[in-house]
């Protein structure tokens, strides 16, 4: 399966830390290996997954979408307006 990136997912990956971008590579493997393990969400954001994991003690959401032949992995963040973002993207 393909694994695209949106700019958005780009950029605030490049801004981890590079201790913190080990747990955010664990949860894009377990994505891949099941792409229906993030909750999927309605109305708005219909068709978009979210898979939530912890990176040094606090909750980070990664937003996906999953298509018949790639994952396109959409945005990181904490909670904390991140749908709100993701609604503007």
């Amino acid at each position: 399966m393909l694994l695209l990136q949106s700019p958005t997912f780009k950029r605030a990956y490049k801004r981890l830390h590079a201790t913190h971008r080990t747990p955010i590579d664990d949860a894009i493997r377990a994505v891949l290996a099941n792409p229906a393990i993030g909750a999927e969400k309605v109305s708005d954001l219909g068709g978009v997954r979210v898979y939530k994991c912890r990176v040094a003690k606090q909750l980070v959401l990664l937003a996906y979408l999953v298509d018949a032949d790639a994952i396109t992995l959409l945005a990181l963040g904490s909670h904390e307006n991140f749908y709100r973002d993701l609604k503007r993207e």
